[in-house]
């Protein structure tokens, strides 16, 4: 269902937000425009196309482009021009991290997923077996053809971290396209940001605490525009299993959930590359995490519970935004 809520005008544009359930999550799409129907014309079109990605990347739709295509090994297969598109980047963010973000550990996805229905730890002869089907070097991608060959039977590719970034950045293209310039679309924890609300500076985000019913501090990062923004972390998925913490983030190294509470937070130029940079941040130690995401031009806050409390670590880029 479509909702609408339109505010008081600033100039001669109106401020409407609209809400759908998308890709497991409630998406959220705010955006400024001229009339009602401009608005809603851009926010049907772009949660079209958010359905339409999911219909190509999504893991548990048997039939999804990405699901059809870890059915193959060994051979060639061309695919969209969208699942090529985040494939190239997905391998380029893998080189990047050294294999921290690496979307060939389905098989370690689901094996963790499981876990957390059952609350029963995978055994280490289900983890080897993951991890011997694991790895972003076992894919090769062909930009002539749009093909893409994997090289691993039984490998299942994951695009859950990429794949919201993705749609977001994606959606917002479409709202462009309609002649809106300032616009916002959130898909859980990815956002994806075009040019800022009128007569402001910059769009504001919260980021939550990783523990808000003990510590309910917020922390907002001011002024962003045309860029992504992305959290990742165990706030909402994990399990406890023999008194240690699981996160649904694997470790696609080790094939084990990441233990201890944290999240990641990253600011990049699109949300495509906050998401992914967001999941490897999970899986790096935090100051190796903090010199990957500045290499890549992105600014990252890590939140780390220790005994000691709540540890904060912020890249250079960080500071910059961070006026809470």
């Amino acid at each position: 269902m479509l909702v609408v809520c339109a505010h008081a005008k600033t100039s001669d544009l109106a401020r409407y937000e609209f809400e759908q359930a998308h890709m497991g999550t409630l998406a959220r799409i705010v955006l400024y425009a001229s009339s009602r129907e401009q608005a809603e014309r851009a926010a049907r079109a772009a949660f079209d196309r958010v359905t339409r990605l999911d219909a190509i990347m999504s893991d548990y739709a048997e039939t999804s482009e990405l699901n059809r295509l870890s059915q193959v090994s060994g051979r060639w297969v061309r695919v969209s021009e969208d699942l090529f598109r985040v494939l190239v980047i997905s391998s380029s963010i893998a080189r990047h991290t050294n294999g921290a973000f690496d979307i060939t550990a389905g098989r370690m996805v689901r094996l963790w997923r499981r876990a957390r229905r059952t609350g029963e730890m995978p055994s280490r002869e289900a983890i080897e077996e993951a991890r011997s089907v694991t790895g972003h070097k076992k894919v090769r991608l062909d930009s002539r053809t749009r093909s893409v060959k994997l090289l691993c039977e039984g490998m299942l590719l994951d695009l859950g971290g990429i794949a919201k970034g993705y749609a977001a950045d994606e959606a917002l293209k479409v709202i462009r396209r309609e002649g809106i310039r300032s616009a916002m679309v959130v898909l859980g924890g990815d956002i994806a940001l075009s040019d800022p609300p009128p007569d402001e500076r910059g769009w504001t985000i919260t980021v939550l605490s990783i523990e808000p019913t003990k510590d309910t501090k917020e922390i907002e990062v001011h002024l962003l525009s045309n860029c992504g923004v992305s959290t990742s972390g165990d706030l909402e998925q994990w399990v406890e299993i023999g008194g240690v913490r699981y996160s649904h983030i694997v470790d696609p190294k080790t094939g084990v959930g990441v233990t201890g509470r944290m999240s990641a937070t990253v600011i990049a130029g699109n949300a495509t590359i906050s998401d992914a940079l967001a999941t490897a941040a999970c899986v790096l130690e935090p100051e190796r995490a903090l010199s990957v995401i500045d290499k890549k031009g992105a600014a990252c806050l890590i939140l780390r519970r220790s005994e000691k409390g709540i540890e904060w670590y912020e890249s250079k880029r960080w500071r910059r935004w961070n006026r809470s």
